[in-house]
């Protein structure tokens, strides 16, 4: 049960009798003032409220006695449950309608928190699902499918995973979202579960339709959704690393970059790591292994004469020690890149 803090029911108060002339009397579940127009008074019970809890209903007090004061006291009910009560002292025909405000204002701030607690709460469960699902192997247990399916998710089907970063859904591709089972993962990326449905080709399409910066990787369609996601993820680290001109790289058809990517050839791979502080000379690699060593379309991609690109070649050759002219050398330097994103 949701329970209004000493400091939340006093920020009320305080800013609700800027407005009323009364005196105002917020009590927890047991009757106890936690916020005053009379700060001495938090901390000690209150009778009327007592009642009002007891049974429900309003319970308005029309003479002052020792341990009460006329005025009105009506209880907050939140989903059935009496959370609290709201008080206001002065002659009941005069505070009730202030009453009735005040305890408006204090139920929508509970409803609020309460409703902010639980996309917390799903927001948790989700996050908490997603990774067990992405690290399972083998069977799924019953309890796991049927955890999937509050995610329409059917873990009997086999699956895609596609991965999306630098992604932002407009109008389009979060109507997309909501026809497949999808999982916001960091600031700006995105997974999405395509089940039984071996081309993804034209849902690609769309996803990328208008987002000039996103960023997909697709895996094979496999009935373990963590080994998708794992090619899915190994195939971003190709994008990422030779930088290409398309958006979408598919791991069925990079899978030989990938293993490369992963093999343990320790005398190579630090060679790329000396270019790490000149971006120009990085682009300049990536440029001319996406145009097949092409000295007249690397040139022209980058907007450079030729001559400065044979410099810049000269240049990554002197820093790493392998020539990317040379195809076997510009292998080692592939590789190097490769390792970096991984």
């Amino acid at each position: 049960m949701f329970q209004l803090s000493e400091k939340q029911a006093q920020e009320i108060v305080d800013k609700m009798m800027m407005d009323i002339p009364y005196n105002i009397n917020i009590m927890n579940h047991e009757g106890i003032i936690i916020g005053s127009g009379t700060r001495e008074r938090v901390g000690t019970v209150h009778q009327g409220a007592v009642k009002a809890l007891a049974t429900g209903t309003m319970v308005e007090v029309w003479q002052d006695s020792r341990f009460e004061k006329k005025g009105t006291n009506e209880p907050i009910v939140i989903a059935g449950s009496r959370v609290g009560v709201i008080g206001i002292s002065g002659n009941p025909d005069e505070v009730r309608p202030f009453c009735n405000i005040v305890r408006t204002t204090v139920s929508l701030l509970i409803e609020q928190r309460n409703a902010l607690e639980d996309l917390a709460n799903e927001a948790s469960r989700k996050k908490a699902f997603l990774e067990l699902l992405l690290s399972h192997q083998g069977a799924y247990t019953q309890k796991l499918r049927k955890e999937a399916a509050a995610y329409q998710l059917d873990l009997l089907l086999k699956t895609t995973v596609l991965l999306l970063r630098n992604f932002v859904p407009q109008e389009t591709q979060s109507k997309l979202l909501l026809t497949h089972p999808s999982f916001h993962i960091e600031e700006d990326s995105w997974l999405i579960l395509v089940q039984n449905q071996e081309d993804c080709t034209t849902l690609i399409h769309q996803l990328l339709d208008g987002q000039a910066r996103a960023l997909l990787a697709a895996g094979k369609q496999e009935a373990n959704i963590a080994e998708s996601y794992r090619q899915a993820k190994s195939a971003m680290g190709i994008l990422l690393a030779l930088k290409p001109e398309q958006q979408a790289i598919h791991y069925a058809e990079h899978e030989f970059l990938v293993k490369l990517s992963h093999a343990n050839l320790t005398a190579s791979a630090g060679t790329v790591v000396k270019l790490e502080d000149t971006a120009d000379l990085l682009e300049t690699l990536r440029s001319f292994i996406n145009h097949n060593c092409s000295v007249s379309q690397t040139s022209e991609a980058l907007n450079i004469h030729r001559n400065t690109l044979q410099y810049r070649l000269k240049r990554i050759e002197s820093l790493t020690g392998k020539d990317p002219r040379n195809l076997l050398q510009l292998l080692e330097l592939t590789y190097g890149l490769l390792v970096l994103y991984k």
